[in-house]
């Protein structure tokens, strides 16, 4: 369904410092960086499949869209909490702490932040413990 995933931000190597922390966590890494820009995940021949981080190609600031997310997969609850405390260690703020949320389904485990752009990222694992 989806090509890629691309968000803008202001300041490449903090993001990218960032990015490195918090995907470790979930076994994600960086896969590329050019002038501006870096690719996360399995790059491949195309970069299908990819989270990119750009400097906006128009010169203006990077923004957060509101009520944007952005969901990555985590393999166990312990790396959606891993992933969480990479991103408090890192820069990111606390938008909703590691927890099941029944309201989605009863193995909806999640941990919600804002990245150093302000980009709301959730990291989840909907198996059982």
């Amino acid at each position: 369904m989806f090509s890629h995933i691309s968000v803008g931000t202001n300041d490449l190597d903090k993001a990218m410092a960032f990015y490195d922390a918090v995907f470790s966590e979930i076994g994600v890494s960086r896969a590329k960086q050019g002038d501006g820009w870096a690719a996360y995940g399995d790059y491949g021949e195309l970069g299908i499949g990819v989270f990119w981080l750009f400097k906006p190609f128009n010169g203006n600031p990077a923004t957060a869209g509101n009520g944007t997310n952005i969901a990555f997969m985590a393999p166990t609850r312990k790396s959606v909490d891993a992933f969480y405390a990479a991103a408090l260690e890192n820069g990111g703020e606390c938008a909703g702490k590691p927890g099941i949320r029944e309201e989605d389904h009863p193995n909806f485990y999640a941990a919600f932040i804002r990245d150093v752009d302000n980009n709301k990222i959730v990291v989840v694992c909907h198996d059982p413990e």
